[in-house]
């Protein structure tokens, strides 16, 4: 599989970190330019989006963002390949992602979109099915509950196109689209899995601070607007729940803990390895040092 990375024209520190780390793993990738929130007008995004949705509205750096995945699917599309990898430039990769991410045949059939990470606090526990084994112990599990964050996924053509279809006017952000069936139809249209145990969870050890997330913060500041987008983030929540706990009385599901403990660990391990570098666009990562 190829992977296409996620990476704004200006942020080569970042592409330098993630050359550098999916180079040493062996693994065949190629970069996709993201939209920047700093130079888009609103007036060109409003044509992708409602200005309000589920959880209220969408900030600028999120539509960008979704954007760009979009941009990803389809430049993963016109490769004529079955699978290919997604992926943001601030994730730590397991080593096992050297040998996985190289070929799609481990891949279960019938599976579309396949969340290669964990997002959330050390201890987050998600709603699978039964798992299905696969090579290396690990295995995948169909995802029945909200596991956000959309830092490395797999997806494959019949996915890609689908959400290329349906993908105007967006309401949420890219994650909840693929990973939150409590907000997106879409969602449980793709019935996304889970790889256990994962290899790849955002870290700022390798992108440094997140361009969202100024974005993100006015939405954020205590008032009117953020108390009712918690309260509808508080029904979307509970919406699902009693489908999903039928699941696990039925033996159909179970509360499972997604965390790589190693990646979940080992922020200096990967600030130390992967720091990262301003390279000139079109030059060649340097590299820094070498995983063990």
């Amino acid at each position: 599989m190829r992977t296409f990375l996620i990476n704004l024209a200006r942020r080569s520190d970042r592409f330098s970190a993630m050359a550098v780390q999916l180079n040493d793993l062996g693994l065949d990738f190629q970069r996709v330019v993201a939209f920047d929130a700093d130079c888009i007008s609103d007036t060109w995004l409003a044509q992708y989006f409602r200005d309000k949705g589920p959880l209220g509205a969408l900030a600028k750096g999120d539509q960008c963002c979704a954007l760009s995945h979009r941009k990803a699917w389809s430049t993963f599309l016109s490769t004529g390949a079955p699978y290919g990898v997604v992926m943001e430039d601030d994730v730590a990769l397991d080593p096992a992602a050297g040998e996985l991410l190289k070929r799609d045949d481990w891949i279960p059939p019938g599976v579309d979109l396949l969340k290669l990470e964990h997002f959330g606090p050390p201890g987050q526990r998600v709603l699978l099915g039964r798992p299905t084994p696969i090579e290396g112990g690990r295995s995948v599990a169909e995802i029945h509950s909200r596991h956000t964050g959309a830092g490395a996924y797999a997806v494959s053509r019949a996915a890609a196109q689908l959400l290329l279809a349906a993908d105007a006017p967006w309401t949420v952000s890219v994650d909840h689209l693929l990973f939150n069936p409590n907000v997106s139809p879409l969602a449980g249209r793709l019935r996304a899995h889970q790889l256990l145990p994962v290899i790849a969870r955002q870290t700022p050890a390798v992108g440094g601070a997140s361009d969202i997330g100024l974005y993100r913060a006015a939405q954020r500041r205590l008032g009117l607007k953020f108390l009712m987008r918690e309260v509808r983030r508080g029904y979307y929540e509970i919406r699902l729940l009693p489908r999903q706990i039928a699941r696990v009385l039925t033996g159909e599901g179970s509360l499972a803990r997604v965390q790589n403990e190693a990646l979940t660990l080992a922020s200096d391990h990967f600030a130390a390895l992967y720091a990262p570098v301003p390279v000139a666009d079109g030059g060649a990562p340097r590299r820094l040092a070498r995983p063990p």
